[in-house]
């Protein structure tokens, strides 16, 4: 995760104080509650056996090997080998769930379905409507119609950390993290008590909090201000991170690179 990300990127970023009644076409998904589905039960069964299978083959292969590069190379198959099953067990599986949900939305007349976490009041939830599709004999039918225009925009932050000049304010402070870090492992190592362990501690994080207001903290607030000033001028009542959004939404990402560049 990057710095700016960590400094707790707002989910909304331009939010009046009349929202909770102007966004009755809101809907959620508790994603967490659709991994229970028989379907993904077994998914994950099937993987974790796969993965079981594949600790003995890598285990065998890795006995007797000293060369530090083979050790790499074994150690990338394995987990190229694992992510490529993985995608192959739940690739279908998640497509056929976004197909449930944007036929649910449309169904209720909902512009947008966010993920249920990043929501605390208001909202429908339609994971039910979702799960009885999903539990149901055959594939659901996708939307006759694209989601209505909604109030809601969504940023792609991995895609605005991209701007040059935000990564090199992560790539600076990573690199600052990375040396204080070996700089504290140091002086942990020389400690002779608690007191002087705590200490250590204490001063390393104090430092990075120093460096992170002074270099990541002023980006996030012009990152934060250009949401809130392409949202104002869209008309949008709502601004979250594309993570959290699952079906619609107005992408507003490419306005505030522009103006963040």
């Amino acid at each position: 995760m990057t710095a700016l990300a960590t400094v707790a990127f707002a989910i909304a970023a331009f939010a009046p104080a009349g929202l909770a009644a102007d966004v009755t076409d809101i809907g959620y998904v508790d994603q967490a509650a659709l991994s229970s589905i028989p379907s993904f039960l077994s998914a994950n069964r099937q993987l974790a056996a796969y993965k079981a299978q594949l600790d003995r083959q890598f285990a065998r292969q890795l006995r007797g090997v000293r060369d530090a590069g083979t050790q790499a190379r074994i150690g990338q198959q394995y987990q190229n080998r694992l992510a490529q099953r993985q995608r192959d067990l739940f690739g279908p599986l998640f497509q056929r769930a976004q197909v449930a949900i944007a036929s649910v939305a449309s169904s209720k007349n909902l512009s947008v379905v966010v993920d249920k976490r990043i929501v605390v009041f208001g909202g429908q939830d339609v994971t039910g409507s979702v799960e009885q599709l999903l539990s149901g004999p055959g594939d659901p039918i996708p939307p006759v119609s694209s989601p209505p225009p909604s109030s809601v925009g969504y940023v792609d932050q991995a895609q605005i950390d991209t701007i040059p000049r935000l990564k090199a304010a992560n790539d600076d402070f990573q690199k600052f993290q990375a040396a204080q870090q070996q700089q504290a492992q140091t002086k942990l190592r020389q400690a002779k008590n608690d007191a002087e362990r705590q200490a250590v501690l204490k001063n390393y994080q104090a430092t990075l909090a120093d460096r992170q207001k002074q270099t990541i903290q002023p980006l996030v607030d012009q990152t934060r201000d250009a949401i809130a000033d392409v949202a104002k001028k869209k008309g949008l009542l709502l601004v979250i991170d594309r993570s959290n959004l699952i079906y619609g939404g107005t992408d507003i990402t490419s306005d505030v690179t522009t103006a963040l560049k």
